[in-house]
């Protein structure tokens, strides 16, 4: 003991910590190399946090760039679509129309010739052309994809005349001019009269 009866401090291990009381202790100072070492761990955070976020823009950017082309890719498909469908339903195709009687025999073409008819007096109702009396007076029509030879029954093909279609008769004579809501002369099948 002292000589003021306060017990004498004993020596400490080097190394060892004594009781430090929060509420009247001073932290000290960080040294040189703790300063520089927290400012390293700052910095770091820092360019991670950054890397991070470029990273998640540049995710969002493929991601937004994917659905472009994704939304891109349907449109083209679908006009691509749209397009062959108008193609399919405008593409003309090629028929021949053969001259029969009511019966369905083939004749020759030229009874289902407008000019012929008007210069033999006859006219145009229902689909068919009449022509009076004598020969080559009857009743005429047009069959369209049919096959025959004058004087034999037409073999297949319609009465009903096809819509976007380019009709000609066996001699070259066009009766409709194909295309996409274009017709040409009728043979007088819309037209009626008397003579």
């Amino acid at each position: 003991m002292t000589e003021d009866n306060t017990p004498e401090e004993e020596p400490r291990p080097r190394g060892s910590m004594r009781h430090q009381d929060a509420e009247n202790t001073t932290p000290r100072e960080p040294s040189l190399a703790e300063q520089r070492a927290r400012r390293k761990a700052l910095l770091e955070e820092k360019e991670r946090e950054a890397a991070e976020q470029q990273a998640a823009e540049q995710a969002e950017r493929k991601a937004e760039t994917r659905r472009k082309v994704l939304i891109g890719s349907g449109v083209t498909v679908g006009l691509v679509g749209l397009i062959a469908t108008y193609y399919a339903v405008a593409q003309t195709r090629e028929v021949t129309a053969v001259c029969t009687d009511a019966d369905g025999t083939v004749v020759d073409d030229r009874y289902c010739d407008d000019d012929y008819a008007a210069n033999h007096g006859g006219y145009h109702s229902g689909g068919f052309i009449f022509i009076p009396g004598g020969i080559g007076g009857g009743q005429y029509r047009y069959n369209y994809g049919g096959t025959g030879r004058v004087g034999q029954q037409v073999s297949g093909g319609s009465f009903q005349k096809p819509s976007n279609a380019s009709i000609n008769t066996k001699s070259g004579k066009t009766v409709q001019r194909g295309g996409f809501g274009i017709s040409g002369k009728t043979g007088g099948f819309g037209k009626s009269g008397g003579s």
